[in-house]
């Protein structure tokens, strides 16, 4: 007698308890990149002279709950301010104990409370100081700002990040108003974007590989099969069936258009028993139900094409991502197919058990074949390029191989901002505040309040402040005249950053916690599709309006 189970009897381990919801969303590889992680967050530049409100930086702290609950392997908050009590009235990670000690020290210790297997440090310094330490960004997978922070800081930090790949989020948080922008590498891949599932079916019916046309081929004469053997037939090999007889009649050819398509879909739909008392005949309305959308020729998209004639794609070096040398030999494989690598997957369908796993097998055949030609070119690549450090694993072309069809690369862009090199930033601008409901005002108010808390840090002493009604008059004014207005929309447009300017001078740059507890949501999620390289991150603004409830995405 053994002293363990059978594997098959083993239950989950404690971590996969611990974290079952979130691996049903991103599997244990996105585990893995989520625990090898290391986020910064940058949760204030200091104090600031002239506001009433001190820099609560709650949503910076809110977005790193939702990043240490699910297991990020490690975060270091840096904050050089105190716990004052408008924090403590904010900010629900602190505590009354806090008061007048390093707030970065504090959310630090009480964060880890949540989870113990992670890690984290702080520092209280300001960010500016830190950069000046050889390499000090380099550990980080993601750095997260949270504004206001000076604008030489925020370029210290978004130029060293992007000359080293790392993606940063900055989020600005006052009253019931939020927004954050996105910054990611100049090309950004991205191989599992989870698309809807029934987008990514590939069944290839009407150019079958020969192992499928002869499973479609034993299906010769259903009249004369029993009424449980009709009603059970795998709708794809009725289609393959009906198939073949179309292009007897067709000069080999499968329905090429709409009109066609009805057409067959009308004789599929002619084979239907109308009195089957076996169970009925859903297997044929599966089967009419598919045809416009799996009777097609095949077709790459355009996305992926792009991708294929990329330099990084045509051109590769040792030094290359493991992305490029995959999508190189997948490019490969097309050219000499006509075809991408088959995922293997089939739908759920009316079938006998036997019937549907022996076809589930022709498919996972097929994609194991398709894997393992794609994975001989990248071995050869390799051998071509000489010693790589991260050589490419089996599992990531088997990954890739699946999901081919729905890779995407993301061109990053800067973390946006008015100004007059900013061209494409401004025609959106520009474009969108046609439309009255956009909530591109608000993005412009934050504009004209960081030039104000930036004006009221670079000297140093309140000679502005945020109730000087000049101060943003003049900043708006600017704004408007960068964005190129029409002087007849100009008192229109005026009046509308106006009144998103309201909201920001009442709450005088200070949080609510509600909203800023949102916005870390918000802002978590865009951070785990980076981290994990799974599903697609906002590109590359996202706007907030709590007085109505309503968000709006824009590529600024």
């Amino acid at each position: 007698m053994t002293d363990a189970f059978p594997g098959a009897l083993v239950g989950p381990s404690s971590k996969e308890r611990k974290y079952d919801r979130q691996l049903r969303l991103w599997a244990a590889s996105g585990q893995q990149a989520l625990e090898e992680s290391r986020v910064l967050l940058v949760n204030s530049d200091g104090p600031i002279d002239g506001m009433d409100t001190p820099v609560s930086g709650v949503v910076g702290v809110e977005t790193l709950k939702n990043l240490v609950l699910p297991g990020i392997g490690g975060f270091t908050v840096v904050d050089p301010a105190t716990v004052t009590e408008t924090d403590l009235g904010v900010n629900f990670f602190l505590e009354e104990g806090s008061l007048d000690k390093s707030r970065a020290e504090e959310t630090c210790r009480l964060l880890k409370e949540l989870n113990p297997d992670v890690d984290g440090s702080f520092y209280q310094e300001h960010i500016a100081e830190l950069l000046q330490r050889p390499g000090f960004l380099q550990e980080y997978k993601l750095v997260i700002i949270s504004g206001p922070i000076k604008r030489s800081s925020l370029d210290a930090v978004c130029n060293e990040a992007r000359s080293l790949g790392i993606p940063v989020i900055y989020t600005r948080s006052v009253g019931f108003y939020s927004t954050f922008s996105v910054q990611l590498p100049a090309e950004f891949p991205i191989v599992e974007t989870h698309p809807d599932p029934e987008s990514t079916q590939d069944l290839r019916l009407v150019n079958p590989w020969p192992e499928l046309a002869a499973a479609g081929a034993r299906v010769t004469d259903l009249d004369k099969m029993d009424d449980h053997q009709h009603g059970h037939v795998p709708y794809i090999l009725l289609l393959l069936h009906y198939l073949a007889k179309w292009k007897e009649s067709h000069d080999g050819k499968a329905p090429a258009n709409y009109k066609e398509k009805t057409e067959f879909r009308e004789m599929v739909r002619s084979g239907t028993r109308t009195n089957n008392p076996e169970g009925g005949e859903e297997n044929f309305d599966e089967a009419v139900g598919a045809v416009l959308k799996s009777i097609s020729p095949y077709e790459l998209r355009s996305s992926i094409r792009e991708i294929f004639e990329m330099d990084q794609c045509a051109k590769l070096t040792k030094d290359s991502d493991n992305f490029w040398i995959i999508a190189s030999a997948i490019s490969a494989f097309y050219k000499k197919h006509g075809v991408l690598p088959l995922p293997g997957s089939l739908p759920d369908m009316k079938a006998q058990s036997a019937d549907y796993i022996a076809l589930q097998n022709i498919y996972k055949t097929k994609a194991r074949k398709d894997v393992e030609e794609v994975l001989a070119t990248v071995r050869a690549t390799e051998a071509k390029l000489g010693e790589r450090t991260t050589p490419v694993t089996e599992k990531e072309v088997e990954i890739f191989c699946k999901n081919a069809a729905h890779i995407k690369v993301i061109h990053g862009r800067n973390i946006p901002r008015i100004g007059k090199e900013a061209t494409e930033t401004i025609k959106t601008i520009k474009n969108n505040l046609a439309f009255p409901e956009t909530l591109v005002p608000i993005f412009v108010a934050f504009q004209a309040l960081d030039e104000i808390v930036d004006e009221i840090q670079d000297n140093g002493k309140a000679t502005v402040s945020l109730d000087d009604d000049a101060a943003w008059d003049a900043k708006i004014d600017r704004l408007l005249g960068i964005i190129g207005v029409d002087e007849s929309e100009t008192e229109d447009l005026r009046e509308r950053v106006a009144k998103a300017s309201v909201e920001l001078r009442r709450a005088d740059g200070g949080e609510l916690h509600n909203i800023s507890a949102l916005t870390g949501g918000l802002v978590a999620q865009e951070s785990l599709k980076v981290i994990t390289r799974q599903y697609v991150p906002l590109d590359n603004t996202c706007i907030f309006d709590g007085v109505t409830s309503r968000s709006e995405m824009l590529r600024l």
